[in-house]
């Protein structure tokens, strides 16, 4: 029995799929461990998470378990032990776990009992729960080894408790949302801690993948709910602990406690970072973004000049005979600030052989939106042209309340590879952009300054399709859409709900309406970071065709 161990907790990124990567990333950071006595790595760490239907082939299991296997026969070597969470296949069923590697051996394995099955998560589809976990002995300490969802209910720490557990070492994937960090901490660590009385170690994967992302933030706290150590968000970190052990049971050494980014540079942050890994980890060379002279379009530039640097970045601007000069000398002044290489290719040319060429079929009709979205439909088959040509990943730029209502041209502005503003609304989005221009993130390759024109910032919106057009022509001003929208979509709150609140009625059935018909554009969308705890796509799935609208 020792009375004093030395954990690393190592929060890192993971590649899904790439086994033999993440096997090497385990290497080189126990390796950089060599005085402690075990590393706790993210849930999952071996297959990457979450693995979604990859986890259905037989080919990955098996490497899984073959790689397993390697990294249990290196802890021979007399350096530290391992926490290691990958999938496992038991009589049949496969189960998310985490095994104790230690003398050359897998010494334990432990299941995860509560899978979560709601929001992004689809746990129950691959995987089958665990019983309670039972405590792993390790050194003579009996270890707790919740997984991630377990720490959510009470039962699973309490449980471990009753069965002696001494110290509880929780392996995750937890996404992140807009004010999560706090939510696990106070409202789920401290309250565990404080119930069972054990210090709790809480680490986090960081990195993208796909529409979420992963912010880190791990920490630890002890048997009285004290915060003892926090890392850093968004960024791979590693720490040793040292655990004590006391009459009243063991301690974690108190540690650094760093800041996390607050609102809006924690949204900024989710939509870098997932941007980065988006591309990086697809092998683009670079990004295409079509720069208008707006303002979601200059924020997703200076978020992927801020992901990506900008020798990575190009923007195209991409007049027609509706746009305004100013809308040029902005694109061009944001193009300059943020040091992207900067086109002009005007359509004109396109819409007037558009126009000829349905001329006759067209004939006896009204122009309608129909001329409008071929402007757009234009700009999106010439940027998709210059990424086929190149090589650069288009990105979209349509916020979340344009994607909620279908204000947007589906094969139109919407077409391209990744959107990172798809679940920013358009009142989180001018925030963010007045943010960025007075600071730096702390991962960010782009300048500092005025990256975003305050001329961007302070214009009314405008898809510029028709001669002095604004988006309130056709939609309520933002401010009060977002908050239909929150209402809606966030809260699943009906008409009679909002008008209580006091919108007025015509208004929110108006949103209503415009939610649910947008819904086949929205399947037909670039995939986006998620920040809310709603986002399109793996979040809110409704169907394409119903007949149910609450104000009726």
């Amino acid at each position: 029995m020792v009375d004093t161990l030395k954990i690393r907790l190592v929060q890192s990124t993971q590649w899904v799929g790439d086994i033999r990567r993440n096997v090497e990333a385990m290497r080189e950071a126990r390796s950089r461990a060599s005085d402690c006595d075990l590393v706790l790595y993210p849930e999952m760490q071996l297959i990457g998470y979450p693995p979604e239907d990859l986890v259905l082939k037989p080919a990955l299991i098996e490497r899984a378990a073959r790689a397993m296997q390697e990294l249990a026969s290196e802890t021979a070597d007399g350096g530290p032990a391992m926490l290691v969470g990958s999938v496992f296949l038991d009589d049949g069923l496969l189960y998310n776990g985490v095994a104790l590697l230690c003398d050359g051996k897998v010494a334990a394995v432990s299941y995860k009992h509560e899978l979560p099955n709601y929001g992004t998560f689809d746990e129950r589809r691959h995987f089958a729960a665990g019983p309670l976990p039972e405590p792993v002995e390790f050194r003579g300490v009996k270890l707790g080894l919740p997984i991630c969802e377990d720490i959510w209910h009470p039962k699973v720490c309490t449980h471990l408790k009753a069965r002696g557990a001494e110290i509880l070492l929780s392996p995750n994937g937890s996404p992140y949302e807009i004010e999560k960090d706090t939510l696990r901490l106070e409202n789920v660590c401290v309250r565990r801690a404080e119930e069972t009385g054990l210090p709790l170690a809480y680490v986090n994967r960081v990195g993208g993948q796909d529409e979420l992302v992963f912010d880190g933030a791990s920490f630890v706290v002890n048997g009285d709910g004290a915060l003892a150590l926090q890392m850093r968000d968004w960024s791979e970190e590693e720490v040793t602990t040292i655990w004590r052990r006391g009459e009243g049971g063991w301690t974690c050494d108190e540690g650094e406690r760093h800041e996390l980014a607050d609102h809006p540079e924690d949204a900024w942050c989710a939509m870098m970072i997932a941007t980065r890994d988006y591309i990086e980890r697809n092998n683009m060379p670079g990004v295409i973004i079509g720069l208008s002279g707006g303002i979601d379009s200059a924020v997703v530039a200076a978020l992927a000049v801020d992901a990506l640097g900008p020798e990575r970045v190009w923007c195209v601007m991409l007049p027609s005979r509706y746009t305004a000069d100013l809308s040029l000398t902005l694109a061009e002044e944001c193009a300059d600030a943020l040091g992207v290489r900067h086109s002009v290719i005007p359509i004109q040319p396109a819409v007037d052989g558009f126009d000829e060429m349905l001329s006759s079929d067209f004939a006896d009709t009204e122009v309608d939106l129909t001329e409008e979205n071929i402007q757009s439909r234009i700009r999106g088959v010439t940027l998709m042209a210059l990424s086929n040509k190149f090589g650069q990943m288009v990105l979209t730029t349509g916020n979340k309340s344009e994607m909620s209502v279908g204000y947007a041209t589906i094969y139109g502005d919407m077409a391209g590879g990744y959107n990172p503003l798809k679940d920013a609304y358009k009142t989180t989005v001018f925030r963010a952009a007045a943010w960025r221009n007075t600071t730096v993130p702390r991962l960010a390759k782009g300048p500092p300054g005025e990256v975003i024109p305050q001329g961007i910032i302070d214009r009314p919106p405008s898809a510029e399709l028709r001669h002095d057009q604004k988006d309130e022509d056709s939609l309520p001003p933002y401010d009060v859409l977002d908050a239909i929208l929150l209402g809606l979509v966030e809260h699943e709150q009906g008409v009679d709900k909002l008008v209580a609140q006091g919108f007025d009625r015509e208004t929110v059935l108006h949103v209503e309406n415009l939610l649910h018909r947008a819904e086949y554009k929205r399947r037909q969308s670039a995939p986006g970071v998620k920040l809310g705890t709603k986002n399109f796509g793996r979040d809110r799935r409704y169907p394409i065709t119903h007949g149910f609208r609450t104000g009726r």
